[in-house]
């Protein structure tokens, strides 16, 4: 299939920036990579509406700043291959994709098919979730992953243990690329579903949840992540910046959520919160 690329330099406003892979899902962008200048959004050629882009672009005052091109379905995978590398997170966990050599040494390996789904542990908020999972006891526990991208965080919790696992997202191409790649990583007991957090309305609860996604979706579907998760269960969270943790933090303390945790990196936040009331 052919892709069309389109191109944002990172001259806006952070809110602006933490908006526009959600707003331009909307036009049926499929995929993002966050350059250290640029946006990357990626749509089938086919559904790719300049005029509507463009529309969008203006209301946001970023109109003018913008550019796009056609991606050749030949050149896709070797655009994916040179772009991703392998990673390590706390010297613990080595996340690779089909085509790098495995690492033996490392006691868990992940295998990532690096498509157009968010979460291949590069992005500062993918590692900091990762690690908390690691830091934490989910042997036996339930898991929900919300906004699952690649299936990265439902897998890891699969190899250390976690029992129940959910993974959610409401993009078709990343609720393929799940299926994908828990099939790479050998952990069939994750059941993956194409949804927001409507869909936690008939769930049972869970012990766990993950919720990865940016400050806005965090704040609205809050009250849906509080039904579905049980009595001093933990909330892990990150997709937001360290401005927003004023925001967040009152909007879950007041629905009876505790700060236990919180880690940084390069203004990327990612947090642990307890459910202390019923």
């Amino acid at each position: 299939m052919e892709y069309t690329e389109l191109r944002i330099p990172i001259i806006i406003d952070d809110e602006t920036k933490e908006l526009l892979p959600s707003i331009l899902t909307e036009l049926g962008f499929e995929g993002f990579i966050e350059e250290e200048d640029s946006l990357l959004g990626y749509i089938p050629s086919v559904h790719f509406d300049r005029h509507a882009v463009e529309e969008l672009l203006q209301r946001l005052d970023i109109a003018p700043f913008f550019t796009f091109r056609t991606v050749p379905e030949q050149n896709w995978n070797a655009v994916w291959e040179s772009q991703f590398e392998p990673v390590v997170i706390a010297e613990k966990c080595f996340v690779r994709a089909p085509f790098h050599f495995p690492q033996p040494h490392y006691p868990i390996e992940l295998i990532i098919e690096p498509k157009m789904s968010f979460g291949t542990a590069h992005h500062e908020t993918t590692a900091m979730m990762m690690e908390y999972l690691l830091e934490i006891d989910v042997m036996g526990k339930s898991i929900l992953d919300v906004g699952t991208g690649t299936g990265i965080l439902a897998i890891l919790s699969a190899k250390i243990g976690a029992v129940n696992i959910v993974a959610i997202d409401n993009n078709e191409w990343a609720y393929r690329n799940a299926l994908e790649n828990i099939q790479l990583n050998n952990t069939p007991r994750i059941v993956v579903k194409q949804g927001d957090a409507s869909l936690l309305s008939t769930m049972n609860e869970f012990d766990v949840i993950l919720a990865n996604i940016n400050r806005n979706i965090l704040l609205n579907d809050i009250p849906a992540y509080m039904k579905v998760l049980k009595q001093n269960g933990l909330l892990i969270v990150s997709g937001f910046y360290k401005d927003d943790l004023p925001v967040i933090d009152d909007a879950f303390h007041r629905v009876g959520l505790a700060s236990c945790r919180i880690k940084e990196r390069n203004s990327w936040l990612a947090a642990v919160y307890l459910k202390t009331l019923p």
